[in-house]
């Protein structure tokens, strides 16, 4: 939970997902099944209002997803 709650813990994330996101080894698929869902849910809000999490909180929960399956999968880049 102190993880979780840790500033340093989330800028490292976004470091991570920012290296994955510019990467070129990264397939644009790969990219792009992260960004879509995310944007979406930032977008489209009223299509989804019995869902009582909030945006960031959701971006955060992807990014976190998103950085440590890409991190396995292309081990090499970070």
């Amino acid at each position: 939970m102190r993880k979780l709650l840790s500033l340093r813990h989330w800028r490292n994330t976004f470091v991570r997902i920012y290296r994955l996101l510019v990467s070129k080894e990264v397939l644009l698929r790969d990219k792009l099944f992260f960004i879509i869902p995310v944007i979406l849910y930032w977008v489209l809000p009223d299509v989804l209002p019995y869902l009582p999490v909030d945006d960031i909180a959701v971006t955060m929960i992807a990014a976190e997803w998103f950085a440590r399956i890409m991190e396995k999968k292309y081990n090499k880049l970070i």
